[in-house]
């Protein structure tokens, strides 16, 4: 059965995507909101995130990593002690953090959370929004740096001592306490051919944006099969935005309105990120975007690109009634995918309504399937 995650916005949320603040400084990041957003990332706001994702039949809650966003760990830490079932799917990047270090946290919040801890390696895109925090790699170095990180994080999950010398990290006698009750799965993302290659060799779950089913399926069979060459087999997610109606025009008006206030600015500082970044995932969501403006940004049935002009990453929306985005949710599963995540803006208000009409209904339609099989 599929699972379904969500994300907590923990760069700020609001009613509008893009809004423009003349008396705020603009975060470089991917989050497509500010330090003057609506609604900032208190406690209490994502606090109300958690337990709404949790009654709402989600599984995981992401939490993003960036420049933009609250730490990931130290939320994660925080959200354990109002939730009962949640698990945490927090980011964490490679540059910032030695192996040994995050290890240790991670075992740390798994343990006293009853092994709700889940671990997203994010290995970053955006070279401008990576030398703010210090790190000047590459593109391909990077990735090579996150195939040790994670290698180094398994050995050290698995509960041996053990010697490590590579390209970036040198462990002596290295070993974990305390130790996970079982080895975490590794969620991660790569568009790029060095991020696929990491992927099969050391993921465990393969994270994808949501884009066309057409060039979703090709994705997922190429990744399949790079997978089998290593004689692994990995686990699918994909990522959408969500905007619902009680129609289908009232769902496209929604989705309307939440750029009806963007400026100008930021749709060409959103152009020159993606042109300064070094992501390839940012950069087929892009070209998507651009395939689609004569069509008002729709690419497919219930598909749309036009939170992509002002977001980068998880940008791709599904539109439509609870009934139509099951729907969509549903050819996405058939194609290989267990894991869903789906989130929108304003994150509280679309996560309730994710949870009470749509996870009811994909359980659903998925299980009359297994029926008539």
């Amino acid at each position: 059965m599929v699972e379904f995650i969500t994300m907590a916005p923990t760069s700020g949320d609001g009613e509008f995507v893009g809004v423009p603040n003349p008396n705020s400084k603009p975060v470089e990041s991917w989050t497509g909101t500010d330090e003057s957003a609506e609604r900032l990332p208190t406690l209490d706001y994502i606090k109300a995130i958690a337990q709404a994702a949790e009654e709402g039949g989600f599984s995981s809650l992401l939490l993003p990593t960036g420049t933009g966003c609250l730490d990931s760990v130290t939320v994660a830490a925080m959200l354990t002690s109002y939730t009962e079932t949640l698990k945490f799917l927090f980011a964490v990047r490679p540059g910032f953090t030695a192996p040994a270090t995050f290890a240790k946290q991670f075992a740390t919040i798994d343990y006293w959370s009853n092994g709700r801890a889940l671990i997203n390696i994010v290995t970053g895109g955006s070279p401008v929004e990576l030398a703010k925090d210090g790190d000047f790699l590459d593109h391909d170095t990077r990735y090579r740096r996150t195939h040790e990180f994670i290698t180094v994080l398994k050995k050290l999950f698995e509960g041996e001592t053990f010697d490590y010398e590579g390209e970036f990290y040198t462990l002596k006698n290295a070993e974990l306490f305390p130790k996970p009750a079982s080895v975490p799965a590794i969620y991660f993302g790569g568009a790029s051919e060095v991020g696929k290659e990491v992927a099969a060799d050391v993921s465990d779950v393969y994270m994808m944006w949501g884009e066309t089913l057409e060039n979703i399926k090709l994705r997922i069979d190429e990744m399949k099969k790079r997978a089998a060459d290593k004689n692994r087999e990995l686990s699918y997610s994909v990522s959408f935005q969500v905007v619902l109606g009680d129609t289908e025009e009232e769902a496209w008006d929604n989705a309307n309105r939440l750029l009806s206030k963007s400026g100008a600015n930021l749709l060409e500082k959103k152009g020159e990120l993606t042109a300064k970044g070094d992501s390839d995932g940012v950069k087929r969501l892009h070209q998507l975007m651009e395939n689609g403006k004569e069509n008002n940004f729709r690419i497919g049935p219930n598909l749309w690109a036009g939170l992509t002009q002002v977001l980068s990453g998880n940008s791709i929306a599904l539109v439509g009634t609870p009934e139509q985005v099951a729907d969509r949710v549903v050819e996405f599963v058939e194609l290989g995918f267990d894991k869903v995540l789906l989130r929108g803006f304003p994150h509280l208000e679309t996560i309730k309504q994710i949870g009470a009409s749509v996870i009811p209904r994909v359980k659903a339609k998925l299980a009359k399937q297994v029926i008539y099989k």
